[in-house]
């Protein structure tokens, strides 16, 4: 077969893509390594509740053509994202805000509220920060920083705090109102039915069958086996770009996650929130998700999954990019390598080497539709 385009990878990114160009009229062709389509967001039933399997994904954007966009494709509720942290025995209101600062401190103004984290940033005495404790402590103070910043935070990445560059928390946002709601986007909301749906039928126009369990490099090998290969006008990479190139300037640097799920027969809530945070570095996890949640479900038992931060080794799921200055210059040499690569092209978290709100995703993936289309 002569497709226009080679699609590896069916998470947002490919299948956004992948939907615009079977709309232009062109062939398209789609692999992906997991047995799945949708990437990270890949949702599936059980129990009758939809389980996020790869950690909870809430879409949010303040992009009005963003929100009509993926609403083609499912009904959204309205979910609110608003997660609470556990510290010992306390429990805390996220982002942090007047509930959080009320149970803190025992306080109920704002003007209280002010008063206290300033003279907490003064007590600091941080001038330039230089790590990402001192940049903490000269934002938020020592209280909510050794609570719900330090241990939460040395898990995530897998080191002290104070071995973390500063610029990871250029801001931590702090609201002196009485408002637990996570994001601040116009639109947020849970596809009901789960996200798996969305990329089916994004997918959907697109003629060849998805061929799963395969990677790029395994399915390149096979095709130039068959004695008619299938061949390809353009490739869309939504891999790891230095796995592309065979890490030929060095590995870039990723943290990835270990679920732990667990189904609970004849508990109908575990924990009364979708999402709760384990802020103590003692606790091997950062959160726990309790997935019935999210779809205000009432079912008569619930799925939970714990969720732990580990060390990347190359073999391993690839999550979170570590955006540090080295891994920066690292990734712009294998952005010039990508850039004269004929005929290919790189997106997504992975190809980009950059996190990506689902939003942000579409975006770009539409903006390069646009171009290349």
């Amino acid at each position: 077969m002569k497709y226009d385009y080679l699609i590896v990878g069916t998470g947002l990114f490919g299948a956004v893509f992948a939907h615009e160009a079977s709309a232009a009229g062109k062939k398209c062709l789609c692999i992906d390594r997991r047995g799945h389509v949708g990437g990270n967001i890949y949702t599936e039933s059980q129990s009758g509740i939809q389980v996020h399997k790869y950690g909870a994904h809430i879409f949010h954007t303040s992009d009005q053509k963003i929100w009509d966009y993926i609403n083609q494709f499912a009904e959204f509720n309205h979910y609110i994202n608003s997660p609470v942290a556990v510290y010992g025995d306390e429990l805390y209101n996220l982002p942090f805000n007047m509930n959080t600062f009320s149970r803190m401190w025992g306080i109920r103004t704002p003007e209280e509220a002010r008063e206290i984290i300033e003279r907490q940033r003064s007590e600091a005495g941080v001038k330039d920060p230089e790590n990402l404790e001192e940049q903490a402590l000269s934002l938020v103070g020592r209280d909510v920083y050794e609570k719900l910043v330090k241990g939460y935070t040395e898990k995530q990445w897998g080191r002290s705090c104070t071995e973390l560059p500063a610029f990871i928390i250029k801001r931590l946002p702090v609201r002196f109102t009485y408002d637990n709601n996570y994001f601040t986007d116009r639109y947020q909301g849970i596809p009901i039915g789960g996200y798996t749906q969305i990329i089916e039928k994004l997918l959907a126009p697109v003629e060849a069958p998805v061929r799963l369990g395969v990677s790029y490099r395994e399915f390149m090998a096979e095709n130039k086996r068959k004695e008619e290969p299938d061949t390809f006008a353009r490739v869309l990479y939504t891999g790891m770009i230095d796995e592309y190139f065979d890490y030929r300037l060095g590995e870039l640097q990723y943290r990835s996650l270990r679920f732990e799920e667990e189904t609970l027969e004849g508990c109908d809530n575990y924990q009364g929130n979708a999402v709760v945070n384990y802020t103590e570095r003692s606790v091997p996890y950062t959160r726990i998700i309790e997935h019935k949640h999210f779809e205000f479900g009432t079912q008569p038992d619930t799925v939970i999954t714990r969720e732990y931060p580990v060390s990347w080794q190359r073999g391993d799921e690839p999550y979170y990019p570590v955006n540090d200055e080295q891994n920066s210059r690292l990734y712009e040499q294998y952005a010039e390598l990508a850039r004269a690569e004929r005929n290919v092209l790189f997106g997504g978290r992975l190809g980009m080497y950059r996190y990506y709100d689902m939003d942000k995703v579409i975006a770009e993936a539409l903006k390069l539709a646009a171009e290349v289309l």
